[in-house]
């Protein structure tokens, strides 16, 4: 049953990715605090959940606060269709990253296969650029990129990699807005 595997999974994370956890969270945190910005992306259901991010940032988690600047490079479907007609699929989110990423930035790449080319060539450019990078995938990690932070969920399975991510999405905002709370950012 669903529940049953998606249990095992999170026992799993609860040991191992609160570290990776942590520290993007305050990559996060201190790009935000030093005036920076949130740069999310991801293709299918991982798109939605950068989609996700933004909104918590600039909408609000729990508590009203501030908004707080983030942008969802795949909010925009005249962007999105003029890159990937121009320049392929694989620039989507490079192309949008060397427009919009600045030093001090936090790029956000979620790929479950850890392996989606126009996610590792955004996670690149951000580099490139100076921004902070963090990588929401699954097991294997990335394949053929690097990021700073690269928060691994312990499972093959999409499903339970894509609902980790969420609750993964939540931790974050709950610290960004602990922070707002406590008189930081």
């Amino acid at each position: 049953m669903h529940f049953s595997e998606h249990r095992k999974v999170i026992d799993a994370c609860i040991a191992s990715l609160q570290p990776a956890s942590d520290a993007a969270a305050e990559a996060i945190i201190s790009s935000l605090g030093r005036g920076g910005k949130i740069l999310a992306f991801g293709n299918g259901g991982s798109a939605t959940q950068a989609s996700h991010l933004v909104e918590e940032l600039i909408g609000r988690f729990k508590e009203t606060r501030r908004p707080l600047p983030a942008i969802s490079l795949v909010a925009d479907s005249g962007v999105v269709t003029c890159i990937a007609n121009d320049f392929g699929y694989g620039a989507l989110f490079e192309r949008q990253v060397e427009a919009l990423a600045t030093m001090g930035d936090a790029v956000v790449g979620i790929t479950t296969s850890g392996r989606s080319e126009n996610v590792l060539r955004g996670l690149k450019a951000a580099k490139d650029k100076g921004a902070v990078t963090i990588a929401l995938c699954g097991k294997q990690g990335l394949t053929g990129a690097d990021a700073d932070h690269v928060v691994a969920v312990p499972s093959e399975e999409g499903a339970f990699i894509q609902e980790v991510h969420l609750m993964l999405l939540h931790v974050w905002c709950s610290a960004v807005d602990a922070t707002v709370k406590a008189g930081g950012l």
